[in-house]
């Protein structure tokens, strides 16, 4: 589904809370009054608009302080990249990565107006459509479902960030008093959220007509979710298995089509979100993405989000092809680190995951279809970033001019796969681990492997070998206990999902971010001197800090009503 035109953004300002004051100083020449989505069609430009928020850009923010993929706070504040690019560019997002956190950053509040934008989007669907005189009763409840999904999705983005935050629904929204959605953070959202995706598991159909409409099934995938992020495995369970057994998703057979242009909505996404370019309706690229783009090679700009040498180490394996969770940041993969272009390199010839190579762009090995990637000239600052760069969201060289925005390239039509199949099996796989089968575990686990030992699916040099010493095989024995299994399953998470903007998240979700982050850190600091002295503090950086702004503008008669996470 394509994102909202011109008369879809007229309509938005006219009725969506979020403006800022100075709207209301002019006297606006023609006016869209709420009576005139009291239809049909006024409630599909509405739900259209709860739509567009879902890439994070169109809220009066930055849209990399809110990107759909999480880049800044779900990989670089973990151990998946570096901020990148040069130490003075964007240092609201350096503090983030090495925890030097504070209440008025403006990455925070970026991401918090989204989010809630979002959920007043979703409001406005639904009291619209309490108010429309066309429409059946089925066609009320399939607009009610999409917009409860979209208000679940975004609430639980909220959640997962900032944690202690306001539920607001349509019963308390009104669009015409700012104060109505001024409400105390002083509850848990999670059943509000459970109770949202449940309603639209319920009603959304199976399949949509559109692509990019959420569907029963990406409802079971976000509820699932859900309940995984609680450690409720018994429930998340059999919604997991209902989405296998539903036949409507199967793996790709080769791992990298879940990240090329030409394979957007294939058979293995299940919640993805849409970008377009060239098609009318504006620079609706990944927006997100935009300065995270080698500084020299497909593009000139601007050397962010590079993936950290512990992600790279993370896809060594051992001489039977299998990770080495214990060990595996014991010593590194080579690199070019320090190494000029002109000057000669040769590249790590111990075994890999070939899952690595399209994650990460490192010197020798061919970057999608843009040839060797030559190392240092295309890195804007190896001494701060490292030497990688990250391939997933990049676009190839056969998609410039038809799927690139033609005054900036970085605006592309590679869409973010949200939820795909493989979290599916690798969720049921922690599920059955904590009440069910190891051996289940296992099976699940061995399934997103043998697909990503498919040869066909290896980075390939013009002579068609493999571009590495590629080696890859399933779990044949079993787990020794849960704490093994754990401990594949994890590590599997980090390797299917590397520079996804999941791995914070799943560390918090786990327990094991203290722990990780602060090894890692440590280790680090002694390249990344910035790192020295940084630490995650339990019990405090596993969530972000209410924005300061929002806190302050919460206030009722000159009383706060939002409080501060603890530690801020």
């Amino acid at each position: 589904m394509k994102k909202i035109t011109v008369l879809a953004c007229l309509l938005t300002i006219g009725f969506v809370t979020g403006c800022k004051e100075s709207f209301l100083d002019v006297q606006p020449k023609a006016v869209l009054g709420a009576e005139n989505f009291y239809n049909r069609v006024g409630v599909g430009y509405l739900l259209t608009g709860a739509y567009s928020l879902l890439d994070g850009w169109g809220s009066g923010g930055t849209s990399y302080h809110s990107s759909a993929d999480n880049w800044v706070y779900g990989s670089i504040a973990a151990d998946d990249a570096y901020k990148g690019s040069t130490s003075g560019d964007q240092p609201e997002a350096g503090y983030i990565e090495y925890k030097n956190i504070q209440p008025d950053n403006t990455y925070f509040r970026g991401k918090w107006r989204v989010v809630y934008d979002g959920v007043a989007r979703s409001n406005d669907v639904i009291q619209a459509v309490a108010k429309a005189t066309d429409m059946s009763n089925d066609e009320k409840t399939q607009a009610i479902a999409q917009a409860r999904c979209l208000r679940g999705h975004y609430h639980f983005e909220a959640k997962k960030m900032f944690n202690m935050v306001p539920y607001i629904d349509e019963k308390i929204y009104n669009p015409l008093d700012l104060n109505s959605t001024k409400v105390p953070n002083d509850k848990d959202i999670w059943p509000n959220i459970i109770e949202d995706l449940k309603f639209a598991y319920d009603n959304l159909p199976e399949v949509q007509s559109q692509k990019g409409r959420v569907t029963k099934w990406a409802a079971a995938a976000l509820l699932a979710k859900a309940y995984v992020f609680q450690q409720k495995w018994a429930e998340a369970k059999p919604l997991l298995e209902a989405i296998l057994a539903s036949g409507k998703y199967k793996l790709m057979d080769r791992y990298h089509d879940n990240f090329k242009t030409v394979t957007n909505n294939n058979s293995e996404s299940i919640f993805e979100i849409q970008y377009s370019v060239n098609d009318g309706t504006g620079e609706n690229g990944n927006n997100g993405a935009v300065l995270n783009y080698p500084y020299a090679g497909p593009t000139t700009c601007c050397g962010f989000f590079q993936p950290a040498q512990n992600l790279v180490n993370a896809f060594k394996t051992d001489a039977n092809g299998l990770p080495m969770p214990a060990t595996f940041n014991d010593s590194d993969v080579i690199s070019d680190q320090g190494i000029e272009s002109t000057q000669p390199f040769t590249p790590y010839a111990g075994t890999l995951d070939p899952r690595l190579d399209w994650t990460v762009g490192r010197r020798g090995i061919p970057f999608l279809d843009w040839g060797i990637m030559p190392g240092k000239s295309w890195v804007r600052d190896q001494g701060n970033g490292g030497p990688y760069e990250g391939k997933k969201h990049l676009f190839y060289k056969t998609d410039v001019g038809t799927n690139t925005f033609a005054s900036n390239s970085r605006l592309n039509a590679n869409n973010y796969r949200m939820i795909r199949l493989s979290h599916v099996y690798l969720w049921l796989a922690e599920c059955e681990i904590e009440v069910g089968s190891l051996e289940k575990a296992r099976e699940y686990v061995n399934v997103i492997r043998k697909r990503a030992a498919n040869p066909d699916g290896f980075v390939k040099l013009d002579d068609g070998k493999p571009a590495a010493n590629y080696v890859i095989s399933q779990y044949t024995t079993s787990w020794a206990d849960k704490a093994a299994a754990r401990t594949a399953v994890r590590f599997e998470h980090r390797l299917e999902f590397g520079m996804e903007g999941h791995r914070f998240f799943d560390l918090v979700r786990w327990g094991i971010a203290d722990q990780t982050l602060n090894a890692y850190m440590a280790k680090e600091a002694r390249l990344r001197t910035y790192f020295n002295g940084a630490s995650f503090s339990k019990g405090k950086h596993e969530y972000y800090p209410i924005p300061l702004q929002e806190i302050l503008n919460s206030k009722i008669s000159g009383k706060e009503t939002l409080k501060q996470n603890p530690g801020y």
